[in-house]
This record gives structure tokens, sequence and C-alpha cells, in this order.
């Protein structure tokens, strides 16, 4: 990140060439190749040129590291860098495994795979699929995934255009998690491959949906290469949930506006804050049970929980937006990082942290950059103001799990998840050894399998959900 003219090391990847080279989190980066690379002129896409090149050459870094006066050299061997869709697998109580996914990538079926043996060995029982935020990425790895937990021969999305002919994708039944007690997690900026999953697992009665209604992103498009390297998407169909919902929100030709504003149209509505004020403008639909489900564009969860507006005030509002959260979070690290670095996990920092008095710190560091205090506001913002200073902390110190995890500990929507879990209301309920045999009997040949090979082999399709 670059802050105050100068390129920083937020984080360092586990394994990679920076990591190798030595570079630590906070460290910044003042010389590139001999060549002084601080100032107002400096920006991402410089940053990205200088730093990026090919595969096994060398970067010489001038690094400034906090307390230090002199500047450390570096030489960095450039390498592939190797990027995770799934950041955060822990269990939440005893029995109940959680997963975050943060988009699709052609990595995430077996990130997957691995996640859900480390649960085992962690002996889940059920298990919580965080889509929240998630805007999508590879068809294929979102069918995968769905495959895991479905009987065989259950629909898992199809696509259908004006000139393109209906194609289905179905579960094979060989996945290993079909049985187990499901809740996915959505919100409005669940999208795109994201919904498939969701809407797969809903429409066929094999999890609870908790959360607020996703983006609704469901085209599918075909690249068109030119000679010149550019390309165009041309769209060809949309995506298609097993009930017949359409994912795709609608959209009039010459009502851009209206389009691209729906996520703040629906704020505006109050959307996010109360279930009543969801507006289905679709037909309705059924599960395979016979639930209703709705059209009209994104997946409604089957149970709704709000935006948390509890405490917020224009004061936490105005920190918030500022980027002056942010800000502070990254200078009081800088400052204390010796110290903060003692602490290797989230326990036992939150714990340190939390007898620091960072509201008030902060509160006199916002001061000092322009917003003015409110102590009122304050006061009645404090849980959220330190959550938010905590969580930043924890995210620059440890990594993105232990942050996540941070985050979920007074989640709403997770703590919902719990207690739909510990009441026995998680879809599906576990069928009895009668019912397993029935299933083996009434299903008819699988359409397709889910292996590699498969997705890797539909060159009509494109596999990334737009």
């Amino acid at each position: 990140i670059i802050r105050n003219d100068t390129l920083r090391v937020q984080n360092v990847i586990s394994g990679g060439p920076a990591e190798q080279a030595g570079l630590l989190a906070g460290d910044k980066i003042v010389t590139v190749d001999d060549s002084v690379f601080t100032g107002p002129d400096l920006s991402n896409e410089l940053a990205m040129h200088k730093l990026k090149g090919p595969q096994g050459t060398e970067v010489r870094l001038g690094v400034m590291r906090y307390g230090e006066q002199d500047v450390r050299e570096f030489t960095v061997v450039r390498d592939q860098i190797i990027t995770y869709s799934i950041p955060s697998v822990y269990m939440l109580d005893e029995t109940t495994g959680y997963i975050k996914i943060k988009n699709f990538g052609e990595n995430t079926y077996n990130e997957m795979l691995i996640a859900l043996a480390k649960l085992s060995m962690d002996g889940f029982q059920q298990l919580v699929i965080d889509l929240r935020g998630n805007t999508g990425g590879y068809l294929f790895t979102a069918v995968q995934i769905a495959n895991e937990f479905l009987p065989r021969n259950r629909l898992i999305v199809y696509t259908e255009g004006r000139r393109s002919p209906r194609e289905e994708h179905r579960s094979d039944g060989r996945g290993s998690y079909k049985h187990i007690p499901l809740v996915v997690l959505i919100d409005e900026g669940s999208a795109s491959a994201s919904e498939i999953l969701a809407g797969a697992l809903q429409d066929n009665d094999r999890a609870t949906i908790i959360g607020r209604r996703s983006f609704g992103k469901g085209l599918v498009q075909q690249p068109l290469e030119f000679n010149d390297g550019s390309m165009m998407r041309l769209t060809i169909a949309r995506y298609y949930t097993p009930s017949g919902r359409c994912i795709q929100k609608p959209y009039t030709s010459g009502m851009d506006p209206d389009y691209e504003e729906d996520l703040l149209m629906r704020y505006q509505h109050g959307e996010f804050f109360s279930q009543d004020s969801i507006k289905h403008t679709g037909p309705e639909y059924y599960t395979s049970l016979g639930r209703t489900v709705y059209g009209g564009g994104g997946i409604t969860p089957d149970i709704f929980v709000p935006e948390d507006t509890v405490d917020y005030t224009s004061y936490y509002k105005e920190a918030s937006m500022s980027g002056l959260i942010l800000q502070f979070g990254y200078d009081y690290t800088d400052q204390h990082r010796q110290k903060l670095s003692e602490y290797t996990d989230r326990e036992t920092l939150v714990s340190y942290l939390k007898r620091q008095n960072l509201v008030e710190k902060f509160a006199q560091y916002a001061d000092s950059r322009g917003l003015k205090r409110r102590n009122l506001m304050i006061q009645r913002s404090h849980r959220l103001l330190e959550e938010f200073i905590l969580s930043r902390i924890v995210y620059n110190i440890l990594d993105e799990d232990a942050w996540q995890q941070y985050l979920n500990s007074d989640d709403p929507t997770v703590g919902e998840a719990l207690r739909v879990m510990k009441a026995g209301e998680a879809f599906p309920k576990a069928p009895d050894d009668a019912e397993k045999e029935e299933e083996q009997r009434r299903l008819g040949p699988v359409a397709h399998t889910y292996d590699y090979r498969f997705t890797h082999s539909k060159g009509s399709l494109l596999a990334v959900c737009c």
C-alpha cells in the first residue's frame, strides 16, 4: 500500500518471494534498483510496473525498517505468487466448522477439499460456508463445490439463451459431505458464482441460507479475442438455479443509472435493515420440498439478518468512510510493532489491545486530522470503533485468518448460523438408512461428472461467471 508518498509492505505472503528475501510487514520501500522510489508521483500502477517482471529475474529493494536509521538492501527473486481463495478455516464451536470463500479461482475446489479435511480432523459435524462479499469467479469451481454436498443427479445450475440451448450441470453423487447440516452466509456483495452455489443448495433444500439478498449477477459471456490483443465479452445466455430462477437482476435498455445504482437504491429503501423492505419483482418458484423462493434477481436468504446499525453514529460513519481508522491502524501498528509482535495468537493480542484505550487514542488522532471530537457519539459508538480499530491491528500483525475469526466473534449473522445449527433447523435433516437406500434406487444416470478434466473440457461456456 502507498501511505505518505511511500510504498509500504502491508503483509508478506507465506512462502512467497518477499518472505524468502527477508521482508517484513511494515517495511517501507524507498528505492527500487538503486532509484529513489518515493514522492507524490508514486502510484499503484508505477509500483506494479517496477516490481513485477519475468519469473526468475531479480529486483533490488532499499527498505527502511521501523526503529532503524539505515536503509537495508534486499534482493527479491521474482516468482509466481500463489493467492488463496479460502483465507479462514476453523471451528466455531466443538461441532461446527467454518469456511470463508472470498472468490472462486482455479484452485478453490482443491482448497475446499483441504479445508474440509482439516475440519474433519477437528471433528466437525456441521458446516458454515461464508460467501459474504464473494464477487464470484469460475463457474466450474462453484459446480464442483456444490457437487460435494448434493446427492446424485441433482440439478446444480443450467444456462439458456435465445440462441444458446439449455445446458444442465448435475451432481454425480460422489461428494463426501452429502448429509452434514449446512448453512451458507450471503449478503449484497455475494455475486455470480457465489449465487450459483447458494442457489443450488437452497433449491435442492440442501442448505439453509442466512443473511441478506445477494447482488444478482448471472450472465454467461463468451470472450472474443482480437488480433491487437483486446477482447470483448459477448453475453450469450443466463444462469438459472434448479427451480428456474434467473440469477441476473433485471435491467432495461436506457436505464443504466438504475442498474448501476441498484445497491444504493436497495440501501435507501431499507432492504438492508428490514426484511419487509425486500421487493420481490419476479415470480415465485419452489424448492425440491415445495418451499417458496423468489425470482427477480439474486438469492433471497431463508433467514434474514439485518445490517448491524446498533450504536451507529455520524461520527463512526465519517471515521470509517474517511479512512482515518485504517490510517490509525497502520500508524499504531508501526509505532508498536515490536511489542505487538510478541503476541502470536488472536486471543492474547486482542486481550492486550483492549487494555490500551485505543478508542481515546484514535479520537485524539482523528481530531488532529480534522475529525472533531464528539464525545457523546464516541461513547455511543465505542463498541463499533473498538472493533474496527482492533480488527485492523489484528490483520496487520497476524493474518487474514485471525482477522476473520475476530470479526466473526461478534458477528450477528454467524451468531444466527450457530443458533440455527443448535436448534436442528439447518438443512438437510439427517436421512435414515432406508432413505439412503431409496436414494440409490430412484436416481437415474448422471448427466455429467465434475472432475477437473470435465470442467476444463467445456469450451463452449465461459468459465467465469459475469
